[in-house]
């Protein structure tokens, strides 16, 4: 069972990493091909805070993991679906579904969970806190789908892992929904321009750049619409589905309206120190 564990955490981590930089180099490629707006902040500064943090959230994942995997067990979210597979955890068990079903069942339910973990980190203050992290950025593109507090992060893995004991998803599922969701937020954050037919056609299946640019608003009403990361049929069916954003996605502000100092918004220090930072009362409703 360990070397098993050993073998799978090896293979997702090399899965993981090839598509994220093979992703983030595509992304950036395009973005300077074909930008949908100029960049107000610019990359610069912005870039490196934000590649800063992603690098300091992977070494808070593995620092936590290597202090609890002595006493407690693995708590990666291959490792939970390695162990509820081996000791039959989970829904997805009741059933004897044939791979592939089991494989696209939990994939959804996966998004589904992020879905509702992403209104809740929007509707609950200290959720918010946190989360205001990812929308003070004054700018929005690939770097943005990478950009959490460090708090934020540890949290939602403990989420996941709920979430992975409770379905008793496969193994290759996890990896299969981190690669896709992985992918995909830095697909609809990137600052790329698609023609509007096929934006059109391609939200009916995935979120758009432009579908969830509207999230990024500094308006709050359009703030609290578009949660998808991955597919954007939760928004259709649940009501929290917005178009386009009233000031047009050329002339849109991105962030938030209180944090328009780029020392705050997109400095290293203010990011992680954002969450325990006054704000105004009403971007904590």
């Amino acid at each position: 069972m360990g070397m098993l564990a050993e073998i799978t955490s090896t293979t997702e981590i090399s899965i993981r990493l090839g598509c994220f930089f093979g992703v983030l180099v595509l992304m950036i490629a395009w973005e300077l091909l074909a930008p949908r707006r100029t960049l107000v902040a610019g990359r610069g500064w912005r870039w490196g805070s934000n590649l800063t943090l992603v690098a300091l959230n992977s070494l808070s994942l593995r620092a936590v993991n290597a202090l609890l995997v002595r006493v407690l067990m693995p708590i990666t979210a291959v490792g939970a679906a390695s162990v509820a597979a081996a000791r039959g955890w989970g829904v997805l068990h009741l059933v004897a579904w044939p791979r592939w079903v089991e494989i696209v069942l939990a994939v959804l339910l996966f998004d589904l969970a992020i879905y509702l973990q992403h209104v809740m980190f929007h509707a609950v203050p200290p959720l918010w806190r946190l989360h205001r992290v990812h929308h003070a950025d004054l700018d929005i593109d690939v770097t943005t789908g990478l950009r959490f507090h460090t708090l934020e992060i540890l949290l939602s893995g403990v989420v996941k892992l709920g979430v992975v004991v409770l379905l008793g998803a496969a193994p290759v599922a996890v990896i299969v929904f981190e690669v896709l969701l992985n992918a995909t937020a830095m697909f609809n954050h990137s600052n790329v321009r698609l023609p509007i037919p096929l934006d059109r056609l391609l939200r009916r299946v995935v979120v758009t750049p432009d579908m969830h640019r509207v999230h990024h608003s500094i308006v709050r009403r359009e703030t609290d619409s578009n949660f998808g990361f991955n597919l954007p049929w939760w928004d259709y069916l649940l009501g929290t589905y917005r178009s386009q954003p009233e000031a047009g996605h050329e002339q849109m502000t991105i962030g938030l309206p209180d944090v328009r100092d780029e020392q705050q918004a997109d400095r290293l220090p203010g990011m992680l120190w954002m969450p325990f930072s006054n704000s105004p009362a009403e971007n904590d409703q």
